[in-house]
């Protein structure tokens, strides 16, 4: 079977979440490739290459793929704009290179944890709490976008449903439990509703075409 290898570049280690969202993603654009998801993980570098050029030249060079995916946060800047920021740099770090994998940009309007904030029974789940009753205060999904801080937010629900107190929930590593969410969920298709997940399909199915 032929292998699909592609890397991701992130902002930090919790962004690896987003490798089950572009597993699934493959899948449901017909991807029926062994799938081979690299994290460009830089810290057992003795010096680690600083700004998105150097760090995108050091992933397409230690982490060699078909497809190089990098994510931003949007945060306080536009969508567009963390977009251009990506391009430029994939442009200033292989120099117009034709050899390079295709990039694709992964910008969250907000930030990752955003798009692991759909399903209740997943979360109740992954904090070890599955058959809970504390009320969970879901997010509707159009207002996932807008939210000032998804990463409190699924904090807090995994603090929650958890259901634990004291010194065992101070103990609960939710930074963990985070990549726990995103393992569990088999079906993002509810974040078709948003505009930047409906741009980052697009863009991962046109990079798709540019693979021999």
């Amino acid at each position: 079977m032929r292998e699909l290898r592609y890397t991701l570049v992130g902002d930090g280690s919790s962004d690896r979440a987003l490798i089950p969202i572009v597993n699934w993603i493959l899948r449901a654009q017909g991807t029926t490739f062994a799938l081979l998801p690299y994290w460009a993980e830089f810290g057992y570098l003795r010096e680690p290459p600083c700004g998105l050029v150097n760090r995108l030249r050091a992933a397409a060079e230690l982490y060699p793929c078909d497809l190089l995916l990098v994510h931003r946060d949007c945060e306080a800047a536009a969508v567009v704009a963390r977009q251009k920021e990506i391009i430029e740099a994939a442009t200033n770090a292989f120099n117009n290179n034709g050899a390079h994998p295709p990039v694709v940009c992964i910008v969250p309007k907000r930030m990752t944890e955003a798009w692991l904030l759909i399903s209740e029974t997943v979360i109740r789940r992954a904090s070890g709490n599955p058959s809970g009753t504390s009320a969970l205060a879901i997010p509707r999904i159009r207002d996932l976008e807008s939210l000032p801080d998804p990463k409190e937010t699924l904090f807090s629900l995994l603090r929650t449903a958890s259901n634990l107190q004291g010194r065992r929930l101070n103990a609960l590593n939710v930074h963990t439990l985070v990549h726990r969410v995103a393992e569990l969920i088999d079906d993002y298709s509810p974040l078709r509703q948003l505009s930047a997940f409906i741009d980052f399909e697009r863009q991962l199915a046109s990079a798709l075409q540019q693979i021999p």
